[in-house]
């Protein structure tokens, strides 16, 4: 499994690359792998559209730093 930061650096390079698109590549991703069974692949990509979308709101920096 991914470590929380390595989950950040992933997030934010999505982020960066396709912005707010990064949210429908992840919830893809979710549908597909579970529609083969792939539960545990499925959950780290929830677990990286709820990094996108903290980093999205300011919420989370680019390191991975939860932000008030």
């Amino acid at each position: 499994m991914m470590t929380d930061h390595e989950l950040s650096l992933l997030a934010a390079y999505m982020f960066d690359t396709h912005g707010m698109k990064a949210l429908d590549y992840a919830d893809t991703a979710v549908e597909e792998l579970e529609q083969i069974g792939e539960k545990l692949r499925a959950d780290a990509w929830r677990a990286l559209k709820v990094f996108v979308v903290e980093m999205a709101e300011g919420r989370r920096s680019r390191e991975g730093n939860i932000l008030h």
